[in-house]
């Protein structure tokens, strides 16, 4: 066994090592406990000592999409039937922008319950000129007792090369009507 006063430059060697990496395994330790504790377990407490980690959203781009009027399509057993047309629009963001292209169409449930369920399956063309497909699914509750609530997931195919980083991605997003106008306000976050 080594003394601990030993001057012998290994054991030194030895004893700094371990120092530093109790010191280290201590830190990060206490910055786990701290995460876990800032983060808000769910109702009737966790399964696992996993760390919840909460989403984070940035911010991708905005589109002003233009609409035809609501094609009525009748009842169906989960509730109203509609379509609108989709003829254009333009969108931006930070890394991307360009044109939604007509030819699309937002399908719509009116659901028994008031919730109402969108999919939206359109194109949109940035300005180096690719094709971007879009599939934008949303759910819209309006309740007599609360706040509007309208948010989806969306789905993005985009070609090979400079846009690619799109399918490596989840997408979340939101809706605002601009009424009067035949036209809707969406807003796309990639999630990090």
């Amino acid at each position: 066994m080594s003394d601990v006063s030993s001057t012998n430059p290994i054991d030194r060697q030895r004893r700094l090592f371990f120092g530093v990496a109790t010191t280290a395994l201590a830190a990060g330790v206490g910055a786990l406990e701290a995460q876990a504790a800032d983060t808000a377990a769910p109702a009737g407490g966790p399964l696992s000592d996993v760390p919840i980690v909460l989403p984070k959203t940035e911010f991708v781009y905005e589109a002003i999409v233009t609409l035809q009027d609501t094609i009525e399509m009748g009842q169906s057993p989960l509730g109203d039937r509609r379509i609108i047309n989709i003829t254009g629009g333009e969108f931006a963001g930070p890394r991307i922008k360009g044109k939604v292209m007509p030819g699309g169409a937002d399908r719509q449930l009116l659901r028994k319950d008031g919730v109402r369920l969108l999919n939206a399956l359109y194109e949109m063309q940035t300005d180096d000129g690719a094709i971007i497909t879009v599939n934008n699914r949303v759910l819209i509750d309006t309740p007599k007792d609360g706040p509007r609530y309208a948010f989806s997931h969306i789905d993005i195919t985009a070609p090979e090369g400079p846009h690619e980083w799109l399918n490596r991605r989840m997408f979340v997003g939101t809706l605002h009507s601009l009424r009067p106008k035949p036209m809707v306000l969406i807003r796309v976050f990639s999630l990090i």
